[in-house]
């Protein structure tokens, strides 16, 4: 992408931080004014009363300790305005920041992580966020009244001695260009800890998910190697990082050295010359240098955060961009003629197609079965059913509607797909089958009893917990709850993707009855067991091989043909 791409993708990421929070940061503007007001009176006094003692200051005592009055009013306000304003800031800044990301995830395509890596958004939203918060958002009211005193104290510097001012600036170059210089390298070392912090967490995510497997198989030593190099590897970025945010302190240290010395020992050869630099003129210029200083030192630190903060939002926003639900032509969320495949070709790599010249015809109304062997392609003809890729050859019609110029929206209002693995959230039965959304107590009702679930829901309570993934469930009771979602949404048609081949044969039968009792509905099911009583109920069957149909019919007919369905079904009952 280009950079002007890169940047169009970022504005709205950055907006959101400031978004309605324009306020809250006026206040920290004003805080940060009042400080560093405060600090010029005071630099201003300081040359005052050095005058004063050596006789050349036009100014009472007095009137001196009224000012350092007024100077002391203005830190007092600036504290007020900063413990008030400065952490609804921040708090507001970055929790609209995780809602727009979050929101922005939501928008991607049902199939978005096939492709994608889920640990890429779970380290933006838990490590970077907290590194966009300290190193950028944090510095931000910092770096304003730094540079709010550098202003000042400028100005002040040009009243007192133009001359010296002219000198100091050429001194500034030198922490000013190592600044623009490290703040690069600051980036760039930001950005490869956040990939390796998001490696790791990929790398947790998968031991924690497969543990049963680790264990069953003793792999234990292993995948503690491998943890251990993925460990390995963040602390060496987070070494190098160290090492380059060292680098940029140490260096604009010594560059704001220079800076304090060259300026205090010119100023001191100017007043020894006679060339009207009094001792407060010294002294205040000393005392200025911090202010300029200031932001000179703050700045390649600030610039660095935001650097990386920028690398950060660049690569989220880039990552966020793919896979988005396309807009397309709302259809409507019913289904009066069918779905009919014609000549689809589609492949996961180029010039290997998985599925060739596949032609269905599904009927609306109807329940058609897909069977084949492993690989066949039957998952993969579902998955195109719900626009997991437009990336097809041949047509997939939905009532005449080319499946490519829908949107996904509304696909989504049409159909619903029931998976093996079902999610079930930590929460209640209730919870899990409405999406923790609202619905008319009778439609609950109705879902449950078609589901099957009303023994549970008798036996445990609609508020029962349901555990991490539903671990306080049986396969049987997770995947009702599955098709009790489904029921409750409506949707005319019921895609189910091997649903039972992690249930015995007793409840994948009762799973697979409850479907088929569904009237009304169309309903399309992949799976691996070949229950005679199922099958006879189907409208049609779909004999998949090699991502070919090889034979099509109702179970009687496919039966007296002795073909390949036949063959399949005779071995599964050995």
């Amino acid at each position: 992408m280009t950079k002007k791409e890169i940047r169009a993708l970022r504005r709205p990421f950055l907006k959101e931080l400031f978004r309605n929070n324009k306020f809250n940061l006026a206040m920290t503007v004003l805080a940060a004014l009042c400080s560093a007001a405060a600090d010029l009176v005071i630099s201003w006094l300081i040359k005052e009363i050095a005058d004063l003692i050596s006789g050349a200051c036009p100014y009472g005592f007095t009137t001196l300790l009224i000012v350092a009055g007024g100077a002391f009013a203005l830190f007092v306000l600036g504290w007020i305005l900063d413990r008030t304003f400065l952490s609804e800031f921040r708090a507001k800044a970055m929790k609209q920041y995780r809602t727009y990301v979050f929101d922005r995830l939501m928008e991607k395509g049902i199939q978005a992580f096939a492709g994608e890596n889920s640990s890429l958004y779970i380290s933006a939203l838990s490590n970077d966020v907290n590194t966009i918060e300290t190193d950028f958002i944090g510095r931000l009211q910092n770096t304003i009244q730094v540079g709010i005193a550098f202003v000042g104290a400028l100005g002040l510097m040009l009243w007192c001695s133009p001359l010296l001012t002219l000198i100091s600036i050429g001194f500034s170059l030198l922490p000013i260009i190592v600044s623009v210089v490290l703040g690069n390298r600051a980036a760039e070392a930001e950005k490869n800890v956040s990939d390796q912090k998001e490696s790791y967490t990929g790398m947790l995510k998968d031991a924690l998910t497969g543990f049963s497997v680790i264990k069953s198989f003793k792999a234990e030593e292993s995948i503690a190697r491998l943890h251990d190099q993925s460990n390995a590897n963040v602390a060496k970025a987070s070494k190098k990082r160290t090492k380059v945010n060292v680098m940029v302190g140490y260096s604009s240290g010594i560059a704001g050295a220079v800076l304090q010395f060259g300026v205090f020992f010119v100023a001191a050869a100017l007043a020894l010359s006679g060339k009207g630099i009094t001792a407060g003129t010294a002294i205040v210029f000393v005392q200025l240098l911090n202010y300029v200083l200031g932001p000179i030192q703050a700045f390649p630190t600030f610039f660095a955060g935001m650097m990386s903060a920028y690398s950060l939002i660049d690569k989220l926003s880039q990552a966020l961009n793919k896979n988005v639900s396309d807009e397309g032509e709302q259809i409507p969320p019913r289904l009066t003629k069918g779905i009919f495949i014609k000549n689809l070709v589609f492949a996961y790599e180029e010039g290997k197609p998985v599925l060739r010249d596949v032609n269905m015809d599904l009927t609306a109304g109807g329940c058609f079965a897909l069977v084949g062997g492993s690989g066949s392609g039957k998952s993969t003809i579902l998955n195109l059913l719900m626009a997991s890729s437009r990336d097809y050859q041949g047509e997939i019609l939905y009532d005449g509607k080319e499946l490519k110029t829908v949107s996904a929206g509304s696909l989504y209002d049409l159909a619903s797909m029931i998976q093996q693995n079902v999610f079930v959230f930590n929460s209640t039965i209730r919870d899990n089958i409405t999406m923790f959304s609202e619905f008319p107590e009778e439609e609950i009702e109705r879902a449950v009893r078609l589901s099957g679930l009303k023994k549970l829901m008798d036996e445990k309570g609609a508020d029962y917990l349901c555990g991490e993934n539903g671990s306080g469930l049986s396969g049987g009771e997770r995947q009702r709850i599955s098709i009790a979602r489904a029921l409750l949404r409506k949707t005319p048609v019921l895609f189910v993707d091997e649903a039972t081949a992690s249930l015995d044969a007793e409840t994948s039968h009762e799973v697979l009855d409850a479907i088929l009792k569904l009237d009304g509905y169309t309903r399309v099911i992949v799976t691996h067991d070949l229950d005679e009583h199922i099958l006879r109920r189907c409208n049609g069957l779909f004999a998949l091989k090699n991502g070919e149909v090889s034979e099509q019919g109702t179970f009687e007919e496919l039966m007296e043909r002795k073909g390949y369905f036949y063959s399949l079904f005779t071995v599964s009952q050995r």
